[in-house]
């Protein structure tokens, strides 16, 4: 689905959860006969899906408003020179996605490795294009702590853009 060309789609989980809740209804009412349980349940049933669609409607809006000034102020890095010393600043890097997380949930972690080694890029909302595997990208982030305040810097992606698809590559040299 999409509002206003932003890609909006409910993760696994939120669809598990109306699922259940749907099937709990249901069940609820083929027991109890009490049908005016609907005004109300049903209503709530749709603010289930609705709710995180526009939850990840708004982040999706926020990233597009950040993107262009980030793409004026990173400085374009190699994943080796990322360092505690960069915390907060803006960066872009270009690599290839070596794996995939948490895509299920809308908020993907991206593994992107260049020849001098590899990052996290952490995703907290649904980036605009299908990201796979292999893909060559170019992400524009903030280098910030694994845990808030502590841990190996790693990378939160503002924008990933695919550069070249994984099979463009072969056929590109072959």
């Amino acid at each position: 689905m999409q509002i206003r060309s932003l890609p909006v789609r409910p993760s696994v989980l939120h669809l598990c959860v109306f699922g259940f809740f749907a099937i709990f209804l249901l069940w609820y009412i083929l027991i109890t006969g009490e049908f005016r349980t609907l005004i109300w349940a049903g209503p709530t049933l749709v603010c289930l899906l609705i709710i995180p669609m526009l939850l990840n409607y708004m982040s999706q809006k926020e990233y597009e408003g950040l993107t262009p000034m980030y793409e004026q102020e990173a400085r374009s890095v190699k994943i080796r020179e990322i360092s505690e010393k960069m915390i907060s600043k803006p960066i872009r890097i270009e690599g290839v996605v070596e794996e995939v997380r948490f895509r299920s949930l809308n908020r993907p972690h991206f593994i992107v490795g260049d020849r001098t080694g590899s990052i996290p890029v952490k995703m907290f909302t649904t980036p605009r294009e299908d990201v796979r595997v292999g893909d060559i990208v170019e992400v524009l982030g903030q280098v910030i702590h694994r845990y808030i305040v502590t841990g190996d810097p790693v990378v939160n992606g503002v924008s990933i853009r695919v550069v070249s698809r994984k099979g463009s590559v072969k056929e590109k040299t072959g």
